[in-house]
């Protein structure tokens, strides 16, 4: 099929509906409450904004799609009773993370899910992006113009409003090519437990975590002493004020580089400091005498208040030989059935779950069937493997 360009408006598709008020939110109600399956997609500003709040959700019926605004309403009474019903289906394309958005920011669960991304992966599917199954399989070309775009701007113009429409206007016709195949291979089984496995996953309780020391997201800060340490943690907190007031991603207010750069150069004079490498001449003008104090601070602190690179830590029980040996079987054997079976290896099944089933040294299916997160697909195509090389 020759590939046709859709700069997300994908030629003869039907237009996108913006949605920015309640009664423009009622009638997307009455347009998907007769549909049995509702294609969803979610945008975020995390790349530009201080919080990957919420920005868009796309919805598309077999014959309409919306963009909502939740930054203009309050999408959760009109989309929770429609993305809830059991009786209807969700098609989102990677839902792992829109589906947290949904629950975090619109209090929504979704009740029933399909991930075109998933059926992909089942596949064995050399790409597994949108935009390459679009292609490959309907001809349909997408415009990149907006992948980086800030979705919280407003106004949106109308072509943005059209890119994000292409998310989900084709992934009625999508999953149900990709489905019919999983089903011709039997494997269309496999991917409808995993959708549940998803939708489990994203509605489940949190885990609780404590933040990390973010000195350690800088690679250079493990060499430092501990006052500059501490000082590159000051520098760090006060970047991310900055871009909390501003409501910018801290990336772009200063880079990692650009405070590295001046707790080792220790500038006199906010003249010195727009000279450090990277650092933005116009935040050193606007803010950077606070940034100075911050760093004259740390440099009067005594020894003892100081706060070094953190300690390295490890949850994990050290291993035995054993074990790894065992985990090394237990990988032959997936690698083994992944060939087999033309999928990618952690698709039939991820490391960190080898390494469960080697902690839990199960002796017959059923036990294998009980560890958490192993899937019934698996145990079906994998289970007496990895039971035998358990020895």
């Amino acid at each position: 099929m020759p590939a046709t360009t859709d700069g997300r408006t994908s030629g003869g598709a039907f237009p996108a509906t913006y949605v920015e008020t309640a009664d423009d939110a009622r009638r997307v109600e009455r347009a998907a409450a007769g549909a049995n399956t509702l294609a969803v997609d979610c945008e975020a500003a995390g790349y530009h904004r201080y919080s990957d709040r919420l920005c868009l959700v796309q919805l598309s019926t077999p014959s309409e799609t919306f963009v909502l605004d939740p930054l203009a309403l309050n999408l959760t009474p009109h989309l929770k009773p429609l993305l809830e019903d059991p009786r209807r289906r969700v098609l989102i394309h990677g839902a792992a993370y829109d589906l947290r958005l949904l629950r975090r920011d619109l209090n929504i669960c979704v009740a029933r899910l399909g991930d075109t991304q998933v059926a992909a992966s089942f596949l064995g599917e050399p790409a597994v992006g949108l935009q390459a199954l679009l292609e490959r399989h309907l001809g349909i070309r997408v415009s990149k113009k907006f992948q980086k775009a800030d979705w919280a701007r407003r106004p949106l113009s109308r072509e943005m409003i059209d890119y994000a429409a292409g998310d989900t206007r084709h992934l009625h016709q999508l999953a149900a090519l990709l489905e019919d195949r999983l089903a011709a291979r039997g494997r269309l089984d496999w991917a409808t437990e995993e959708y549940r496995w998803l939708v489990e996953s994203a509605t489940g309780p949190d885990e609780p975590g404590v933040a990390p020391d973010p000195v350690t997201r800088v690679k250079a800060a493990r060499k430092l002493d501990p006052r500059d340490v501490t000082a590159l943690r000051e520098a760090i907190a006060w970047r991310d004020g900055i871009a909390r007031s501003l409501d910018r991603a801290p990336f772009r207010v200063a880079s990692d580089a650009a405070l590295l750069g001046a707790v080792l150069a220790r500038p006199a004079s906010v003249v010195q400091l727009a000279r450090v490498r990277e650092f933005p001449s116009r935040l050193a003008a606007n803010r950077g005498r606070s940034l100075l104090a911050v760093l004259r601070r740390v440099d009067g602190l005594a020894p003892r208040e100081l706060s070094p690179y953190p300690p390295a830590t490890s949850r994990r029980p050290r291993r035995t030989p054993e074990a790894e040996a065992a985990f090394e079987r237990l990988k032959t054997a997936r690698n083994r059935a992944a060939q087999e079976l033309g999928l990618d290896r952690g698709r039939v099944m991820a490391n960190h779950l080898l390494r469960e089933v080697v902690a839990a040294q199960p002796g017959n299916l059923a036990d294998l069937r009980g560890l958490r997160d192993v899937r019934r697909w698996q145990v079906d195509v994998l289970g007496r493997d990895l039971l035998n090389a358990l020895g």
